[in-house]
């Protein structure tokens, strides 16, 4: 890996800033805490006399400083990057039940708050969003695959109210579960 070069007070800066475009350019290790972090790292920031920077994590650790707790900088994702998968892959196998945020939330063992705030900075999202449209990508399956009537689908695919399901499936795919059938059958000659 090619080495980058900064300066310390342009490292310092995007530590204070917390920016994520950084992470594994560089990590800050703090000499009190013997600690190394991720440029994003979101922990209390440490007198600036009381950084060193290093290029890799074998540096730091050969320094005798061990990783970060709380953002990991040892893991190819960062923690919020797994959060994200996390959730994901709890909605893609769930899809069917009638999840909460609250469900969610307990499943990665956070406040629903602090879930929705994170999976939304990572993804442009809400989960229920990203919900919806995992619901709505099995129905187009069902759609096209199946000779479920409409209502069939809804409910198979997780959907509480045909109503929704339709507003839904119309806002996501500019069609109705109907037209999108019909224009999805083979054309027959």
């Amino acid at each position: 890996m090619e080495k980058i070069s900064f300066s310390f007070d342009e490292m310092w800066k995007k530590v204070m800033a917390c920016d994520r475009k950084y992470d594994g350019l560089f990590y800050t290790a703090v000499k009190t805490t013997k600690i190394f972090c991720r440029p994003s790292c979101r922990s209390r920031k440490p007198k600036k006399i009381n950084v060193d920077f290093y290029s890799t994590i074998e540096e730091a650790e050969a320094r005798g400083f061990r990783a970060c707790k709380r953002c990991q900088p040892e893991t190819e994702y960062s923690p919020d990057e797994e959060l994200t998968r996390k959730v994901m892959a709890f909605l893609a196998g769930n899809y069917r039940e009638n999840i909460s945020l609250q469900d969610m939330a307990n499943h990665v063992g956070m406040s629903p708050s602090y879930l929705e705030r994170v999976f939304k900075q990572e993804t442009s999202e809400t989960p229920h969003s990203s919900l919806e449209k995992i619901r709505i990508d099995k129905a187009v399956q069902l759609l096209k695959r199946t000779s479920l009537s409409n209502l069939e689908v809804c409910f198979e695919t997780g959907f509480q109210s045909p109503s929704n399901f339709y507003k839904i499936f119309l806002k996501i795919k500019a069609h109705s579960p109907y037209e999108f059938r019909k224009l999805s059958e083979p054309v027959t000659s």
